[in-house]
């Protein structure tokens, strides 16, 4: 079976191209994190699972659950999807339209996860470098995972950098194995 991104990389295309032509980026962006909220719900995975419903049934009980979220646009997205048999697919769709907004506007957003906490010095250091090594302007969030043992890993995009004790001592065990 092709992977989820794969299958709902034709619909995030076509919401953003609409959201561009429309000149509503950020209204898309909101139904589609609304909707792909409601599409992980459990209560509303298993209605949507029901084999009785049409496709049309299932898209109106979703647009129900949105409220007035949807606009008329995000309720035909709806639609398609449940026709389709792809209502499931919400998240990866929200996920790849964001990607895709970014690259429009220019920006990357960058996680840190690192062992301790992320000074504010330290935070404004790693975003500067970044921003000039991305070309991009970056949005930087932190974590937290005391596994690492020390360092950190950051993660923007695609662009992974493993700079922790736990992933460079993997990385030793591996050569030494070899």
């Amino acid at each position: 079976m092709a992977e989820l991104s794969t299958l709902a990389r034709p619909y995030a295309k076509a919401a953003f191209q609409a959201a561009v032509d429309a000149g509503a980026l950020q209204a898309w962006s909101d139904m589609l994190s609304v909707a792909s909220n409601v599409a992980e719900q459990e209560k509303v995975v298993e209605v949507l699972s029901n084999p009785n419903l049409t496709g049309a049934q299932q898209a109106q009980t979703f647009v129900d659950v949105c409220g007035d979220t949807l606009n008329e646009a995000g309720q035909n997205l709806v639609s398609v999807l449940a026709e389709n048999k792809r209502i499931s697919l919400l998240p990866q769709i929200f996920e790849q339209f964001e990607h895709l907004k970014a690259e429009l506007e220019k920006a990357v957003d960058v996680e840190i996860i690192s062992a301790f906490d992320v000074t504010d010095d330290t935070k404004q250091k790693l975003t500067q470098a970044l921003k000039a090594k991305l070309e991009k302007d970056v949005r930087v969030t932190t974590s937290v995972d005391a596994t690492l043992v020390g360092g950190a890993i950051i993660r923007a995009g695609d662009l992974v950098i493993d700079g922790s004790l736990k992933g460079k001592l993997a990385k030793l065990a591996e050569a030494m194995n070899s």
